[in-house]
């Protein structure tokens, strides 16, 4: 670790880290024609679709983190190139169905494979993807992203 890095918060490093990763994904997808939220749009999808779920474009928004506007403009981006398929909902007419075409699959499938290898490289410095400390990583990761941030929240909770 660089003296400068042993000494930044912790704020600032999960910062840097998720700046370092966007950056390397955009890069490694890009020659596949998505960028780094698209891939984690139709990554997601990808594996909604195994778990036998064709998401709305909420769903979608509240599984990946991003804002709701934003996904409806990914995926009429990715609708337009071929790649997602947006259906009304027969229960709500307001909300669009998501899923992958053929094309997405296979662009999906390949990308998969790509950040695969990013990811491999990324977490060789803990022992590789399946070592002890990768796992304890993604948990710690996980109990991170599970603690509320939305200060409206944390104030709507202590009115209560």
């Amino acid at each position: 670790m660089s003296s400068a890095n042993e000494r930044a918060t912790a704020g600032f490093l999960v910062w840097r880290l998720s700046m370092k990763w966007r950056v390397a994904v955009d890069r490694a997808v890009a020659p596949l024609g998505l960028t780094h939220a698209q891939y984690a749009l139709m990554g997601s999808l990808y594996g909604m679709a195994r778990s036998g779920l064709e998401p709305s474009q909420r769903q979608l928004a509240d599984h990946t983190g991003l804002e709701a506007l934003y996904v409806s403009k990914l995926a009429r981006a990715l609708e337009a190139a071929g790649l997602v398929a947006r259906t009304r909902d027969p229960n709500d007419p307001r909300a669009m169905r998501l899923s992958l075409t053929e094309q997405g699959r296979d662009v999906t499938h390949r990308a998969i494979t790509v950040v695969q290898g990013l990811l491999d490289r990324m977490l060789e410095p803990l022992g590789g993807q399946n070592s002890p400390r990768a796992e304890q990583f993604t948990r710690d990761l996980a109990t991170l992203l599970d603690t509320p941030l939305d200060p409206h929240t944390e104030n709507d909770e202590e009115q209560s």
